[in-house]
Protein backbone atom coordinates (compact mmCIF):
# COMPACT_ATOMS: atom_id res chain seq x y z
CA UNK A 1 0.00 0.00 0.00
CA UNK A 2 3.19 2.64 0.61
CA UNK A 3 4.16 2.10 -2.57
CA UNK A 4 0.98 2.90 -4.28
CA UNK A 5 0.48 5.60 -2.37
CA UNK A 6 4.27 7.09 -3.12
CA UNK A 7 3.62 6.68 -6.84
CA UNK A 8 0.05 8.04 -6.90
CA UNK A 9 0.28 11.77 -8.57
CA UNK A 10 -0.37 14.78 -5.92
CA UNK A 11 -3.64 16.72 -6.00
CA UNK A 12 -3.55 20.19 -7.46
CA UNK A 13 -6.63 23.11 -7.85
CA UNK A 14 -6.61 25.44 -10.08
CA UNK A 15 -7.87 28.98 -8.73
CA UNK A 16 -8.64 32.23 -10.72
CA UNK A 17 -9.17 35.41 -8.86
CA UNK A 18 -9.37 38.96 -10.80
CA UNK A 19 -5.32 39.41 -11.09
CA UNK A 20 -5.26 35.86 -12.46
CA UNK A 21 -4.71 32.05 -11.92
CA UNK A 22 -3.01 30.16 -9.93
CA UNK A 23 -1.69 26.57 -9.29
CA UNK A 24 -1.89 25.01 -5.71
CA UNK A 25 -0.98 21.75 -3.73
CA UNK A 26 -3.83 19.71 -3.03
CA UNK A 27 -4.51 17.57 0.10
CA UNK A 28 -3.08 16.57 2.33
CA UNK A 29 -1.49 20.23 3.38
CA UNK A 30 1.07 21.10 5.76
CA UNK A 31 0.76 20.70 9.96
CA UNK A 32 -1.05 24.43 9.71
CA UNK A 33 -3.40 23.17 7.05
CA UNK A 34 -2.20 25.82 4.85
CA UNK A 35 -2.14 24.81 0.94
CA UNK A 36 1.24 25.68 -0.56
CA UNK A 37 0.97 27.24 -4.06
CA UNK A 38 2.87 25.67 -7.06
CA UNK A 39 2.16 28.37 -9.51
CA UNK A 40 1.96 32.30 -8.19
CA UNK A 41 -0.70 34.42 -9.81
CA UNK A 42 -0.43 34.48 -13.49
CA UNK A 43 -2.87 37.37 -15.57
CA UNK A 44 -5.59 35.73 -17.37
CA UNK A 45 -8.93 35.97 -18.77
CA UNK A 46 -10.05 32.15 -18.28
CA UNK A 47 -8.05 28.84 -17.62
CA UNK A 48 -9.20 25.53 -17.65
CA UNK A 49 -7.42 21.81 -17.76
CA UNK A 50 -7.90 19.38 -20.34
CA UNK A 51 -10.43 16.23 -19.83
CA UNK A 52 -6.84 13.94 -18.85
CA UNK A 53 -5.34 16.97 -17.24
CA UNK A 54 -2.32 16.95 -19.54
CA UNK A 55 -2.22 20.12 -20.55
CA UNK A 56 -3.67 23.85 -19.54
CA UNK A 57 -5.39 26.26 -21.56
CA UNK A 58 -5.24 29.74 -20.52
CA UNK A 59 -6.50 32.41 -22.42
CA UNK A 60 -4.08 35.88 -21.79
CA UNK A 61 -5.46 39.31 -21.49
CA UNK A 62 -4.24 40.47 -25.08
CA UNK A 63 -6.29 37.08 -26.48
CA UNK A 64 -3.30 35.11 -26.87
CA UNK A 65 -3.95 31.67 -26.30
CA UNK A 66 -1.23 29.41 -24.26
CA UNK A 67 -0.81 25.73 -24.02
CA UNK A 68 1.14 24.33 -20.92
CA UNK A 69 2.15 20.71 -19.94
CA UNK A 70 0.27 20.99 -16.40
CA UNK A 71 3.02 18.84 -14.96
CA UNK A 72 6.08 20.68 -15.61
CA UNK A 73 3.81 24.21 -15.96
CA UNK A 74 6.64 25.08 -19.16
CA UNK A 75 4.74 26.33 -22.32
CA UNK A 76 4.38 24.21 -25.18
CA UNK A 77 3.02 26.46 -27.57
CA UNK A 78 1.25 30.32 -27.84
CA UNK A 79 -1.31 31.25 -30.45
CA UNK A 80 -1.94 34.50 -31.33
CA UNK A 81 -5.87 34.82 -32.58
CA UNK A 82 -7.44 38.10 -32.72
CA UNK A 83 -10.90 38.40 -31.92
CA UNK A 84 -11.36 34.97 -30.41
CA UNK A 85 -14.89 34.57 -28.79
CA UNK A 86 -14.14 30.61 -27.78
CA UNK A 87 -11.77 28.30 -27.07
CA UNK A 88 -11.69 24.43 -26.32
CA UNK A 89 -9.07 21.48 -25.85
CA UNK A 90 -9.72 18.22 -27.23
CA UNK A 91 -9.90 15.61 -24.36
CA UNK A 92 -6.35 14.46 -24.58
CA UNK A 93 -5.08 18.09 -25.16
CA UNK A 94 -4.14 17.05 -28.56
CA UNK A 95 -5.89 20.07 -30.46
CA UNK A 96 -6.93 23.69 -29.84
CA UNK A 97 -10.50 24.94 -31.50
CA UNK A 98 -11.43 28.43 -31.71
CA UNK A 99 -13.96 30.43 -32.69
CA UNK A 100 -14.03 34.29 -34.06
CA UNK A 101 -17.14 36.21 -35.02
CA UNK A 102 -17.72 36.12 -38.33
CA UNK A 103 -19.56 38.15 -41.08
CA UNK A 104 -19.14 36.58 -44.36
CA UNK A 105 -19.38 32.25 -44.97
CA UNK A 106 -16.43 32.74 -46.87
CA UNK A 107 -14.33 33.38 -44.05
CA UNK A 108 -13.76 30.18 -41.81
CA UNK A 109 -14.07 31.20 -38.57
CA UNK A 110 -13.72 27.63 -36.73
CA UNK A 111 -10.28 26.31 -36.59
CA UNK A 112 -9.09 23.47 -35.08
CA UNK A 113 -4.99 23.54 -34.39
CA UNK A 114 -2.37 20.52 -34.17
CA UNK A 115 -0.70 21.71 -31.01
CA UNK A 116 2.21 19.62 -31.81
CA UNK A 117 2.96 21.19 -35.25
CA UNK A 118 1.10 24.81 -34.75
CA UNK A 119 -0.71 24.44 -37.79
CA UNK A 120 -4.36 24.54 -38.44
CA UNK A 121 -5.71 21.37 -39.32
CA UNK A 122 -9.33 21.80 -40.36
CA UNK A 123 -11.47 24.81 -40.62
CA UNK A 124 -14.95 25.56 -41.57
CA UNK A 125 -17.88 28.67 -41.38
CA UNK A 126 -20.04 28.55 -38.03
CA UNK A 127 -22.68 31.55 -38.48
CA UNK A 128 -23.21 31.21 -33.91
CA UNK A 129 -22.11 29.47 -31.25
CA UNK A 130 -24.11 27.57 -28.81
CA UNK A 131 -23.74 25.28 -26.23
CA UNK A 132 -25.25 22.74 -28.17
CA UNK A 133 -23.11 23.94 -31.33
CA UNK A 134 -19.86 24.65 -29.29
CA UNK A 135 -17.11 22.80 -29.21
CA UNK A 136 -18.31 22.35 -33.07
CA UNK A 137 -15.97 19.06 -33.30
CA UNK A 138 -16.89 16.84 -30.68
CA UNK A 139 -14.42 13.99 -29.61
CA UNK A 140 -14.71 11.08 -27.71
CA UNK A 141 -12.82 10.58 -24.60
CA UNK A 142 -10.00 8.71 -26.00
CA UNK A 143 -9.58 10.86 -28.88
CA UNK A 144 -10.39 7.89 -31.18
CA UNK A 145 -13.44 9.39 -33.01
CA UNK A 146 -14.43 12.86 -34.16
CA UNK A 147 -17.76 14.04 -35.45
CA UNK A 148 -19.16 17.52 -36.12
CA UNK A 149 -22.97 18.41 -36.16
CA UNK A 150 -24.18 19.62 -39.30
CA UNK A 151 -27.26 20.42 -41.03
CA UNK A 152 -29.50 17.54 -41.12
CA UNK A 153 -26.53 15.09 -41.03
CA UNK A 154 -23.23 14.03 -38.69
CA UNK A 155 -19.98 14.51 -40.19
CA UNK A 156 -17.36 11.90 -38.85
CA UNK A 157 -13.08 12.48 -39.57
CA UNK A 158 -9.97 10.56 -38.91
CA UNK A 159 -9.09 12.11 -35.17
CA UNK A 160 -5.17 11.32 -36.38
CA UNK A 161 -5.08 13.07 -39.83
CA UNK A 162 -7.84 15.49 -40.19
CA UNK A 163 -6.22 16.15 -43.71
CA UNK A 164 -8.52 13.26 -45.01
CA UNK A 165 -11.35 15.65 -44.44
CA UNK A 166 -14.95 13.91 -44.11
CA UNK A 167 -14.58 10.60 -43.67
CA UNK A 168 -18.82 9.65 -43.50
CA UNK A 169 -21.75 11.28 -43.13
CA UNK A 170 -24.62 9.81 -41.04
CA UNK A 171 -28.15 11.33 -42.53
CA UNK A 172 -30.92 12.70 -40.08
CA UNK A 173 -33.42 15.14 -41.23
CA UNK A 174 -33.83 17.55 -38.39
CA UNK A 175 -31.05 16.59 -36.24
CA UNK A 176 -30.43 19.38 -33.68
CA UNK A 177 -27.63 18.07 -31.03
CA UNK A 178 -24.98 15.27 -31.04
CA UNK A 179 -23.72 13.49 -27.80
CA UNK A 180 -20.71 11.34 -28.76
CA UNK A 181 -19.90 7.95 -26.09
CA UNK A 182 -16.89 8.53 -24.01
CA UNK A 183 -14.78 5.54 -24.24
CA UNK A 184 -15.12 3.79 -26.22
CA UNK A 185 -16.38 6.32 -28.58
CA UNK A 186 -18.06 3.86 -30.49
CA UNK A 187 -21.29 5.16 -30.23
CA UNK A 188 -23.25 8.79 -30.92
CA UNK A 189 -26.92 10.08 -29.56
CA UNK A 190 -28.75 12.28 -32.09
CA UNK A 191 -31.43 14.99 -30.87
CA UNK A 192 -34.43 15.32 -33.10
CA UNK A 193 -36.88 18.06 -31.80
CA UNK A 194 -40.88 17.68 -32.66
CA UNK A 195 -41.85 19.07 -36.02
CA UNK A 196 -45.19 19.17 -37.89
CA UNK A 197 -46.85 17.04 -35.25
CA UNK A 198 -44.06 14.56 -35.66
CA UNK A 199 -42.83 13.30 -31.80
CA UNK A 200 -39.43 14.90 -30.69
CA UNK A 201 -36.50 12.00 -31.07
CA UNK A 202 -33.52 10.26 -29.48
CA UNK A 203 -31.41 7.51 -31.61
CA UNK A 204 -28.20 5.83 -31.58
CA UNK A 205 -26.44 5.00 -33.78
CA UNK A 206 -22.92 3.08 -34.38
CA UNK A 207 -20.21 5.08 -35.44
CA UNK A 208 -18.38 2.96 -37.92
CA UNK A 209 -19.75 3.78 -41.27
CA UNK A 210 -20.74 0.09 -42.32
CA UNK A 211 -22.87 -0.03 -39.32
CA UNK A 212 -25.24 2.99 -39.89
CA UNK A 213 -28.05 2.00 -41.74
CA UNK A 214 -30.59 1.65 -38.49
CA UNK A 215 -30.03 2.78 -35.38
CA UNK A 216 -29.36 0.86 -32.69
CA UNK A 217 -32.34 2.26 -30.54
CA UNK A 218 -35.01 5.05 -30.58
CA UNK A 219 -36.76 6.74 -28.19
CA UNK A 220 -39.99 9.10 -29.01
CA UNK A 221 -41.83 11.39 -26.87
CA UNK A 222 -44.02 14.02 -27.02
CA UNK A 223 -43.46 17.71 -25.34
CA UNK A 224 -39.96 18.12 -25.60
CA UNK A 225 -38.38 21.43 -25.46
CA UNK A 226 -34.52 20.16 -24.85
CA UNK A 227 -32.66 16.94 -23.66
CA UNK A 228 -29.64 16.23 -21.71
CA UNK A 229 -27.92 13.56 -22.98
CA UNK A 230 -25.53 11.30 -20.78
CA UNK A 231 -23.49 8.68 -21.68
CA UNK A 232 -21.71 5.97 -19.15
CA UNK A 233 -17.93 5.61 -19.21
CA UNK A 234 -18.14 1.79 -20.87
CA UNK A 235 -20.55 3.54 -23.58
CA UNK A 236 -23.14 0.65 -23.07
CA UNK A 237 -26.24 3.19 -21.74
CA UNK A 238 -27.58 6.62 -22.54
CA UNK A 239 -29.62 8.59 -20.03
CA UNK A 240 -31.67 11.30 -21.75
CA UNK A 241 -33.44 13.94 -19.45
CA UNK A 242 -36.94 15.11 -21.57
CA UNK A 243 -37.08 18.71 -20.78
CA UNK A 244 -40.37 20.31 -21.54
CA UNK A 245 -41.12 24.40 -21.20
CA UNK A 246 -44.98 23.82 -20.31
CA UNK A 247 -46.10 21.45 -17.45
CA UNK A 248 -49.42 20.17 -18.69
CA UNK A 249 -50.27 18.92 -15.00
CA UNK A 250 -50.05 22.75 -13.94
CA UNK A 251 -48.01 21.30 -10.79
CA UNK A 252 -45.08 23.30 -11.60
CA UNK A 253 -44.06 26.59 -12.93
CA UNK A 254 -40.47 25.29 -14.40
CA UNK A 255 -41.98 22.83 -17.02
CA UNK A 256 -41.54 19.23 -16.43
CA UNK A 257 -38.52 16.58 -17.19
CA UNK A 258 -38.61 12.82 -17.32
CA UNK A 259 -35.97 10.14 -17.64
CA UNK A 260 -34.98 8.10 -19.84
CA UNK A 261 -32.91 4.83 -20.80
CA UNK A 262 -31.31 3.60 -23.82
CA UNK A 263 -28.91 0.57 -24.24
CA UNK A 264 -26.60 0.12 -27.35
CA UNK A 265 -27.75 -3.25 -27.61
CA UNK A 266 -31.58 -2.17 -27.44
CA UNK A 267 -32.43 -4.17 -24.27
CA UNK A 268 -34.42 -1.00 -22.81
CA UNK A 269 -35.78 1.79 -24.20
CA UNK A 270 -37.88 3.40 -22.14
CA UNK A 271 -38.49 5.64 -19.23
CA UNK A 272 -36.71 4.89 -15.85
CA UNK A 273 -39.50 3.87 -12.94
CA UNK A 274 -38.84 6.78 -10.17
CA UNK A 275 -41.36 6.34 -7.05
CA UNK A 276 -42.08 10.18 -7.24
CA UNK A 277 -43.71 12.78 -9.19
CA UNK A 278 -41.56 16.14 -10.46
CA UNK A 279 -38.67 17.11 -11.71
CA UNK A 280 -35.33 15.59 -12.47
CA UNK A 281 -32.95 17.74 -10.61
CA UNK A 282 -29.84 16.01 -11.31
CA UNK A 283 -28.48 12.54 -12.62
CA UNK A 284 -24.85 11.42 -13.08
CA UNK A 285 -23.18 8.09 -13.85
CA UNK A 286 -20.71 5.70 -11.65
CA UNK A 287 -17.03 5.65 -13.03
CA UNK A 288 -17.81 2.22 -13.72
CA UNK A 289 -20.80 2.94 -15.59
CA UNK A 290 -22.82 0.42 -13.89
CA UNK A 291 -24.86 2.32 -11.55
CA UNK A 292 -26.35 5.81 -11.91
CA UNK A 293 -27.97 8.15 -9.47
CA UNK A 294 -30.73 10.42 -9.83
CA UNK A 295 -32.22 13.40 -7.68
CA UNK A 296 -35.90 13.83 -8.68
CA UNK A 297 -39.28 14.69 -7.10
CA UNK A 298 -41.04 17.48 -6.13
CA UNK A 299 -39.33 19.40 -2.75
CA UNK A 300 -38.30 17.29 -0.24
CA UNK A 301 -36.74 15.48 -3.30
CA UNK A 302 -36.03 11.79 -3.01
CA UNK A 303 -32.71 10.16 -4.20
CA UNK A 304 -32.00 6.50 -5.63
CA UNK A 305 -28.92 4.39 -7.24
CA UNK A 306 -30.13 2.05 -10.15
CA UNK A 307 -27.98 -0.85 -12.07
CA UNK A 308 -28.03 -0.83 -15.55
CA UNK A 309 -30.90 -2.77 -15.92
CA UNK A 310 -32.86 0.23 -14.06
CA UNK A 311 -33.38 -2.00 -10.92
CA UNK A 312 -33.53 0.65 -7.72
CA UNK A 313 -30.12 -0.74 -5.34
CA UNK A 314 -29.92 1.97 -2.57
CA UNK A 315 -32.98 4.82 -1.66
CA UNK A 316 -30.48 7.67 -0.32
CA UNK A 317 -34.00 9.24 1.61
CA UNK A 318 -35.73 12.61 0.49
CA UNK A 319 -34.65 15.78 1.61
CA UNK A 320 -33.96 19.62 0.20
CA UNK A 321 -31.80 18.10 -2.71
CA UNK A 322 -30.86 18.95 -6.27
CA UNK A 323 -27.44 17.54 -6.65
CA UNK A 324 -25.44 13.78 -7.24
CA UNK A 325 -21.49 13.81 -7.07
CA UNK A 326 -20.00 10.54 -7.60
CA UNK A 327 -16.93 9.88 -6.23
CA UNK A 328 -14.26 8.83 -8.78
CA UNK A 329 -13.78 5.34 -7.23
CA UNK A 330 -17.52 4.48 -7.28
CA UNK A 331 -17.62 3.66 -3.13
CA UNK A 332 -18.97 7.02 -2.17
CA UNK A 333 -21.36 9.68 -3.59
CA UNK A 334 -22.40 13.18 -1.82
CA UNK A 335 -26.16 14.59 -2.22
CA UNK A 336 -26.41 18.16 -1.78
CA UNK A 337 -28.94 21.00 -2.31
CA UNK A 338 -27.53 24.04 -3.82
CA UNK A 339 -28.49 27.24 -5.74
CA UNK A 340 -31.19 28.44 -4.06
CA UNK A 341 -31.56 25.45 -1.72
CA UNK A 342 -29.63 25.87 1.91
CA UNK A 343 -26.46 23.74 0.84
CA UNK A 344 -27.39 20.61 3.12
CA UNK A 345 -24.84 17.61 1.94
CA UNK A 346 -25.16 14.09 2.74
CA UNK A 347 -22.22 11.63 2.33
CA UNK A 348 -22.92 8.30 1.74
CA UNK A 349 -21.26 4.76 1.33
CA UNK A 350 -22.78 2.81 -1.95
CA UNK A 351 -21.21 -0.02 -0.75
CA UNK A 352 -21.81 -0.44 2.72
CA UNK A 353 -25.25 1.05 2.18
CA UNK A 354 -24.88 3.48 5.22
CA UNK A 355 -24.95 7.31 5.47
CA UNK A 356 -21.46 8.56 6.65
CA UNK A 357 -22.12 12.00 7.83
CA UNK A 358 -23.99 15.72 6.82
CA UNK A 359 -22.85 19.16 6.71
CA UNK A 360 -23.51 21.94 5.14
CA UNK A 361 -21.79 24.46 2.67
CA UNK A 362 -23.90 27.22 2.03
CA UNK A 363 -24.12 29.06 -1.58
CA UNK A 364 -21.94 26.64 -2.75
CA UNK A 365 -21.93 27.23 -6.89
CA UNK A 366 -19.31 24.40 -8.13
CA UNK A 367 -18.92 21.04 -6.03
CA UNK A 368 -16.57 18.16 -7.14
CA UNK A 369 -14.67 15.21 -5.72
CA UNK A 370 -10.68 15.20 -5.98
CA UNK A 371 -9.45 12.61 -8.13
CA UNK A 372 -8.10 10.39 -5.18
CA UNK A 373 -11.91 10.20 -4.06
CA UNK A 374 -11.23 11.10 -0.84
CA UNK A 375 -12.00 14.94 -0.76
CA UNK A 376 -14.68 16.91 -1.88
CA UNK A 377 -14.78 20.69 -2.60
CA UNK A 378 -16.87 23.33 -2.66
CA UNK A 379 -16.68 26.98 -4.11
CA UNK A 380 -19.08 30.17 -3.96
CA UNK A 381 -18.08 32.32 -6.96
CA UNK A 382 -19.06 35.23 -8.94
CA UNK A 383 -20.43 36.13 -10.86
CA UNK A 384 -23.30 33.89 -9.57
CA UNK A 385 -22.62 35.81 -5.87
CA UNK A 386 -20.68 38.69 -5.14
CA UNK A 387 -20.03 38.29 -1.39
CA UNK A 388 -18.43 35.41 0.40
CA UNK A 389 -16.88 33.68 -2.32
CA UNK A 390 -14.68 31.02 -0.59
CA UNK A 391 -13.43 27.30 -1.07
CA UNK A 392 -14.30 24.31 1.43
CA UNK A 393 -12.77 21.62 1.26
CA UNK A 394 -14.17 18.35 3.42
CA UNK A 395 -13.27 14.64 4.08
CA UNK A 396 -15.16 12.05 2.42
CA UNK A 397 -17.14 11.85 5.83
CA UNK A 398 -18.62 15.50 5.64
CA UNK A 399 -15.82 17.13 8.44
CA UNK A 400 -14.63 19.89 7.23
CA UNK A 401 -10.86 20.44 7.18
CA UNK A 402 -10.06 23.63 5.18
CA UNK A 403 -11.32 27.01 4.18
CA UNK A 404 -10.22 30.32 2.98
CA UNK A 405 -12.45 33.46 2.01
CA UNK A 406 -11.60 35.69 -1.11
CA UNK A 407 -12.66 39.06 -1.91
CA UNK A 408 -13.82 37.65 -5.25
CA UNK A 409 -13.16 34.29 -7.01
CA UNK A 410 -14.04 33.29 -10.11
CA UNK A 411 -12.95 29.22 -10.13
CA UNK A 412 -11.49 26.58 -8.41
CA UNK A 413 -11.50 23.28 -10.16
CA UNK A 414 -9.34 20.30 -9.24
CA UNK A 415 -6.43 18.88 -11.80
CA UNK A 416 -8.04 16.26 -13.47
CA UNK A 417 -6.48 12.76 -13.10
CA UNK A 418 -7.62 8.62 -13.61
CA UNK A 419 -8.82 7.35 -10.24
CA UNK A 420 -7.06 4.13 -11.43
CA UNK A 421 -3.62 6.00 -10.00
CA UNK A 422 -4.72 6.44 -6.66
CA UNK A 423 -5.28 3.19 -3.93
CA UNK A 424 -8.58 2.33 -2.94
CA UNK A 425 -10.93 4.79 -0.73
CA UNK A 426 -11.49 1.58 1.69
CA UNK A 427 -7.88 1.59 2.83
CA UNK A 428 -8.11 4.76 3.91
CA UNK A 429 -11.66 4.24 5.74
CA UNK A 430 -10.09 1.51 7.70
CA UNK A 431 -7.02 3.68 8.52
CA UNK A 432 -9.23 6.26 9.91
CA UNK A 433 -11.39 4.32 12.07
CA UNK A 434 -8.41 2.72 14.02
CA UNK A 435 -7.21 6.46 14.61
CA UNK A 436 -10.72 7.50 16.05
CA UNK A 437 -11.02 4.10 18.48
CA UNK A 438 -7.14 4.87 19.81
CA UNK A 439 -7.93 8.53 20.19
CA UNK A 440 -11.13 7.74 21.99
CA UNK A 441 -9.05 5.51 24.44
CA UNK A 442 -6.46 8.30 24.95
CA UNK A 443 -9.16 10.93 25.88
CA UNK A 444 -11.15 8.41 28.86
CA UNK A 445 -7.39 7.65 30.21
CA UNK A 446 -6.84 11.16 30.68
CA UNK A 447 -7.69 12.70 34.06
CA UNK A 448 -9.50 15.55 32.49
CA UNK A 449 -12.82 14.07 30.17
CA UNK A 450 -13.30 16.16 27.05
CA UNK A 451 -16.30 15.77 25.39
CA UNK A 452 -15.57 15.33 21.39
CA UNK A 453 -16.53 18.11 19.61
CA UNK A 454 -18.87 16.47 17.01
CA UNK A 455 -17.52 16.48 13.08
CA UNK A 456 -20.93 17.19 11.59
CA UNK A 457 -23.34 19.83 13.24
CA UNK A 458 -26.25 19.69 13.02
CA UNK A 459 -28.04 21.38 10.14
CA UNK A 460 -29.55 24.63 11.43
CA UNK A 461 -33.41 25.27 11.41
CA UNK A 462 -34.37 26.25 7.90
CA UNK A 463 -35.75 30.30 7.65
CA UNK A 464 -39.71 30.74 7.19
CA UNK A 465 -40.28 31.00 3.15
CA UNK A 466 -39.54 34.40 1.72
CA UNK A 467 -40.95 35.35 -1.87
CA UNK A 468 -37.77 35.76 -4.59
CA UNK A 469 -38.58 39.14 -5.31
CA UNK A 470 -37.73 40.06 -1.13
CA UNK A 471 -34.06 38.00 -0.86
CA UNK A 472 -33.08 40.30 -3.86
CA UNK A 473 -34.52 43.65 -2.43
CA UNK A 474 -32.53 42.30 1.19
CA UNK A 475 -28.99 41.84 -0.97
CA UNK A 476 -29.48 45.06 -2.45
CA UNK A 477 -30.22 47.11 -0.01
CA UNK A 478 -27.64 44.59 2.30
CA UNK A 479 -24.87 46.01 -0.46
CA UNK A 480 -25.84 49.56 -0.43
CA UNK A 481 -25.31 49.55 3.35
CA UNK A 482 -22.58 47.54 4.31
CA UNK A 483 -19.19 46.23 2.27
CA UNK A 484 -20.42 42.80 3.37
CA UNK A 485 -23.65 40.76 4.40
CA UNK A 486 -24.18 38.08 6.18
CA UNK A 487 -24.57 34.86 4.43
CA UNK A 488 -28.00 33.69 6.07
CA UNK A 489 -31.25 35.48 5.13
CA UNK A 490 -31.73 36.81 8.98
CA UNK A 491 -28.72 39.19 8.60
CA UNK A 492 -29.88 40.53 5.03
CA UNK A 493 -33.24 41.30 6.43
CA UNK A 494 -31.69 43.15 9.73
CA UNK A 495 -29.73 45.28 7.17
CA UNK A 496 -32.81 45.66 5.06
CA UNK A 497 -34.82 46.86 7.98
CA UNK A 498 -31.73 49.44 8.72
CA UNK A 499 -32.15 50.92 5.43
CA UNK A 500 -35.50 51.58 5.78
CA UNK A 501 -35.05 53.47 9.03
CA UNK A 502 -32.27 55.78 7.38
CA UNK A 503 -34.52 56.58 4.69
CA UNK A 504 -37.28 57.57 7.16
CA UNK A 505 -35.12 59.80 8.81
CA UNK A 506 -33.53 61.41 5.31
CA UNK A 507 -29.98 59.33 5.96
CA UNK A 508 -30.66 58.55 1.99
Amino acid sequence: MAATVETSPALEILVREPEGYSIWNGPPFNNNNQSGIKLEKVPCSSAKFSEDGSRLIVTKIDSAISIYDSSTLKEIRCFQIPNVSASALSPYGSYLQTFQKSTTPQEKNVVLWNIETGDPVYQQFQKNMTKATWPSIRFSSDEAVACRLATNEIQFFDAANFSKGILNRLRIPGVAAVELSKAPGSHVAAFVPESKGSPASVQIYACGKELQSQPLARRSFFRCSTVQLNWNHDSTGLLVVVQSDVDKTNQSYYGESKLNYLTTDGTHEGLVPLRKEGPIHDVQWSYSGKEFAVVYGFMPASATVFDKKCKPLLELGSGPYNTIRWNPKGKLLCLAGFGNLPGDMAFWDFVDKKQLGTTRAECSVTSEWSADGRSFMTATTAPRLQVDNCIKIFHYNGSLFFKKMFDKLFQADWKPESPDKFSEIAELIKSVDSMKVEETKSQGQGSISKKPASANPPAQKPAAYRPPHAKNAAAVQAEVFSDNYGRNEQECTQKQEEGETKREKGGI
